[in-house]
């Protein structure tokens, strides 16, 4: 391993979790109650190397065949870490999903609950599971629309005996991000879940203050994507 990309890649890592710390802190929270998620879709091996020397051991990634051909064979090979599919999943890989990730932050349908259901009967184990909710309502994105959270987190719960561990959003690129954050914990709270997975390297510290359990960070620990 390139000793100077090391070097980067701890740097960034220390500074992203220097800023949760303050902004924890701010907040009147631990920092110990956020947990960071390098987002690791797309970066080369040497990159991905040097966050797990660095001590980061919580993936976040977008695609179930990526993350296969990434992550299996470390598995295999005995490596300790936690993976988290953090982008849409199509029901026909519910089955490669449920054997490959520890969490699961994108249900966001009926469909998907099904196959996510079946998938854990047959493989034998199920991954913790986050409801994604739509907080923008945008066309382009998945997510549970807020005013149906609360009416899907209980059919899931109830047809399928699922134990939602929390929420995720990705707040609309163009508007402030506070009020989503805010919008998501809220519907947590009147649900009776605990976890929130929200906030991106743009706005990590802002979601850190509105109560996020987890932060998924990409390009503010590996760099700018090429």
């Amino acid at each position: 391993m390139d000793e100077g990309v090391l070097q980067e890649i701890t740097a960034a890592r220390a500074d992203v979790l220097a800023r949760i710390a303050l902004a924890a802190k701010g907040a009147g929270r631990d920092a110990s109650s956020v947990q960071l998620v390098a987002v690791s879709k797309v970066q080369p091996d040497e990159r991905i190397e040097a966050m797990l020397a660095a001590g980061q051991r919580v993936f976040g990634e977008n695609r179930v065949q990526e993350a296969e051909g990434r992550w299996q064979p470390r598995r295999a090979a005995g490596l300790d870490f936690e993976l988290r599919l953090i982008g849409p999943l199509q029901s026909n890989k519910a089955r490669e999903a449920v054997e490959l990730f520890d969490v699961i932050e994108t249900l966001d349908r009926t469909k998907l609950a099904a196959a996510l259901a079946d998938a854990a009967a047959k493989v034998g184990k199920a991954p913790r599971l986050y409801v994604q909710v739509n907080t923008g309502e945008e066309e382009q994105k998945a997510g549970v629309a807020p005013l149906d959270a609360d009416a899907f987190i209980a059919s899931v719960r109830r047809d399928y005996g699922f134990a939602i561990e929390g929420l995720m959003c990705i707040p609309p690129a163009e508007e402030p991000a506070g009020p989503h954050f805010a919008l998501l914990a809220k519907i947590a709270a009147r649900n009776g879940i605990a976890k929130l997975s929200m906030g991106m390297s743009a706005d990590y510290e802002t979601a850190v203050m509105f109560g996020a359990t987890s932060v998924r960070v990409g390009s503010a620990l590996f760099g700018a994507r090429g």
